[in-house]
């Protein structure tokens, strides 16, 4: 089977940009694919697979025309429809438009049109970081590590535990107050982590987990 190549994509994008009304002409200038329709002018960038070279070429194009376009193969499977969504993403951000080709068929489909981006604001996650950042106590998980992060959450629940393993069992409704932690009883009650079992009603105390987790490294 022979290597595909960039220029296996142009006959499929000429005819889908001519079908559209556009005159169509190949390696015209820096610019791979070149079409005009009403006086405007639109360039398509062709390569094999997503790059950091193809995303810098398509972006220097937008300094001649507003109106650009990256096209490359038809993604394969789950995994390269991952990738493909999301420099679909990348894409759009940065003004571009995005077609694929199905090489087998020469089928060409466009899945973002090039123009201004205005990304749309996720508030429920804006506020759940707002949210992390403001109860987090000082900044105890170095930025760009993979490990344990340590979250206001878990935060909490070492607070509670450490009261626990002096006073013993407890109300919630007292670890609450004692600790300073509004969420004890929910903390508990959850027990995301193991540490916690309920003695009786309202009433809670560590876990074996617990006890170990508060002696040993993890407690630090």
């Amino acid at each position: 089977m022979e290597k595909a190549a960039e220029t296996d994509l142009y006959a499929p994008v000429k005819a889908w940009l001519e079908g559209r009304g556009h005159t169509v002409k190949g390696e015209v200038g820096a610019a791979d694919v070149v079409a005009r329709k009403d006086g405007a002018l639109l360039i398509v960038e062709l390569k094999l697979g997503f790059s950091l070279v193809l995303l810098q070429q398509a972006v220097a194009r937008q300094a001649v025309c507003d109106l650009v376009y990256v096209a490359v193969p038809r993604w394969r499977g789950k995994a390269g429809w991952r990738a493909f969504k999301g420099n679909i993403g990348l894409c759009r951000r940065l003004g571009l438009g995005v077609l694929s080709v199905q090489t087998g068929t020469g089928e060409v489909q466009e899945h973002a049109a090039p123009g201004p981006f205005q990304p749309r604001k996720a508030a429920r996650k804006r506020a759940r970081l707002e949210r992390e950042f403001d109860t987090r106590s000082g900044d105890p998980t170095p930025g760009g590590t993979n490990g344990q992060v340590m979250t206001s959450y878990r935060q909490d629940a070492l607070a509670c535990a450490a009261y626990l393993a002096g006073a013993g069992a407890t109300k919630a409704v007292v670890v609450a107050h004692e600790t300073g932690v509004a969420r004890a009883r929910q903390i508990m009650a959850d027990n995301h982590h193991g540490w916690f079992v309920r003695a009786s009603r309202g009433i809670y105390a560590l876990s074996d987990e617990g006890i170990a987790m508060h002696a040993g490294p993890a407690a630090l």
